[in-house]
């Protein structure tokens, strides 16, 4: 174990609801709470025993939140390159490029993530000629908030080796003008060209990367996240090998770790399967993309979209394919984690885990992982019921993506759109979590948009967006709490402010209960992670 000492924690207000006469502090040991109950009362009862002390002052306690679905590498991207997030018009993305172009080496790359031009006044992209002018010499690659499309200009697409002769890959496509040449576009897995000519981050830089995410995650109050990173990380050695070297030198922050497919060869070589690791970092599900995203027009629907009926998205495998990759993972041990966000992508990924059911199987105890689950119907949703599955649901979504979603699906379909409350009451069991950096990182953003289905900045619309698919309070904290533990397996440890229970603590400055404008005000004061004080504001 990690610590032997034991450690008092005291005088805090613990619980969502805590009563002014109720539980003020928490004895832990070894990583687990040892008791609950009244400082004077605790006090007495440690008498003459050897533990350190650390003051709450007066602050609120919560079970220690966990994202159950974010990125720690692009998070740790996100805070070294050009951020568009909060970026209103296309001429203002322009003046952020060519700011960073005058500050970036000559023919050095620069790198840009989080534009939305949904988001822009007017809805409008730079095209290809002003990517061109606002970089000049400079190759640039810019990822959309989904992830799913990017831009580049002429000299990136160069570097490359793709004209407007380059065919499609089977996963992807490039944007075309009316010419057929390139409009400066690129959709999915056309995107590695690209990857593949762009420099490679040595080891420090990696690592600088996750421990920039990791500490930024603490400060907001966060304990663990669930996260796939080897497609940046480059492998499984070097993923263990950093959050070990990273714990070492005091970064205490917990992981569970998906396994992007491309990566099952390494697990099986190393002898990995899931639920493998420590108290400290874990192997979890089998990540796989079966589509794309709403915003790009990637994600994979049963009826073409609304607002562009030339298309319905993409589907990143054939049923084949996904139905392959399934059988792998069940051969070594893996339960699956598929990105699903069109309802034509979660009849495939459904398909495919009912073709190969995880329930009663002895594979694994880990469930299989529903990711995103956006776009559904009644059907599909029943589906959902039958298998021993977890959703893993981002409630920020609703605030990025309404109302412009609703031209994207059409009328037809917003009856099981970010139909969370459904979900929930249909029995299927849900995470929560952020998928930053498209959405912010700040689990408390995320109560809030479950909650109100609407932007924080915005009083309008009053009662939300679909407003019926509300979540309360209780139920956005349960999502980052006991939601994510039982998401890893791990409900009868972590999740809850019980005896026996991880002793991890979210220390908040305010009682998030009062109100809308307290939950978005409160700050993480302190975040302890296996009883130890990870982050102290």
């Amino acid at each position: 174990m990690t610590i032997t000492q034991g450690t008092l924690f005291k005088n805090g207000r613990i619980g969502l609801h805590a009563a002014p006469n109720g539980p003020d502090a928490a004895y832990a040991e070894n990583g687990l709470i040892r008791a609950v109950g009244m400082a004077r009362e605790l006090e007495l009862q440690l008498s003459g025993r050897d533990y350190k002390t650390v003051d709450w002052n007066g602050a609120y306690v919560l079970p220690g939140l966990t994202d159950s679905h974010m990125h720690l590498s692009m998070q740790g991207m996100k805070l070294s390159a050009l951020d568009f997030s909060d970026t209103s018009s296309k001429d203002r993305m322009l003046r952020q490029i060519r700011e960073r172009a005058r500050q970036t080496p000559d023919g050095e790359w620069i790198f840009g993530l989080n534009w939305n031009e949904n988001a822009f006044s007017p809805a409008l992209a730079p095209t290809l000629a002003e990517l061109d002018e606002a970089a000049g010499q400079h190759p640039l690659y810019l990822t959309r908030t989904c992830f799913h499309a990017f831009l580049a200009n002429t000299e990136a697409f160069r570097r490359a080796g793709v004209t407007g002769e380059t065919p499609d890959p089977l996963s992807g496509a490039f944007g075309r003008d009316e010419s057929g040449g390139l409009n400066g576009w690129i959709y999915e897995e056309a995107c590695k060209l690209l990857i593949a000519v762009q420099p490679e981050p040595d080891y420090a830089a990696k690592k600088s990367t996750i421990r920039a995410a990791c500490e930024y995650a603490l400060s907001l109050g966060l304990t663990a996240a669930h996260t796939e990173d080897l497609r940046y990380l480059g492998g499984i050695d070097i993923m263990r090998r950093i959050h070990r070297e990273l714990r070492e030198e005091g970064v205490l922050f917990r992981s569970h770790q998906l396994i992007f497919h491309d990566y099952l060869d390494e697990a099986e070589r190393l002898g990995l399967t899931a639920g493998d690791g420590d108290e400290w970092l874990r192997i979890g599900a089998v990540k796989i993309f079966s589509d794309g995203a709403i915003g790009g027009r990637t994600a994979l629907l049963n009826a073409p979209y609304h607002d562009a009926p030339h298309t319905s998205g993409m589907a990143i495998h054939s049923a084949e394919r996904l139905h392959r990759l399934t059988a792998r993972a069940r051969s070594l041990g893996f339960p699956i984690a598929v990105h699903a966000i069109g309802d034509g992508a979660a009849d495939l990924t459904l398909a495919a885990m009912e073709k190969f059911p995880l329930a009663g199987s002895g594979i694994t105890n880990l469930p299989d992982r529903f990711i995103h689950a956006q776009v559904l119907d009644a059907e599909l949703l029943h589906r959902m019921t039958k298998l021993q599955l977890i959703a893993d649901i981002q409630p920020r979504f609703v605030a990025s993506d309404f109302p412009w979603v609703l031209d994207r699906v059409g009328p037809e379909r917003t009856d099981y759109l970010y139909a969370w409350k459904k979900i929930i009451d249909a029995g299927v069991i849900c995470a929560g979590g952020s998928d930053a950096p498209i959405e912010p990182l700040n689990p408390l953003l995320g109560f809030h948009a479950a909650m109100t289905r609407r932007r924080p900045d915005r009083a309008e619309p009053a009662e939300g967006y679909l407003p019926k698919e509300r979540l309360s309070l209780e139920q956005s904290l349960w999502l980052f709490t006991e939601g994510s533990a039982l998401a890893a397996a791990e409900e009868a440890e972590r999740g809850q402010l019980r005896e026996g229970f991880a002793a991890d603590f979210t220390v908040l400055d305010r009682d998030i209960a009062e109100g809308e404008q307290s939950l978005l005000q409160a700050k993480a004061l302190m975040t302890v992670v296996n009883g130890q004080v990870a982050y102290q504001a």
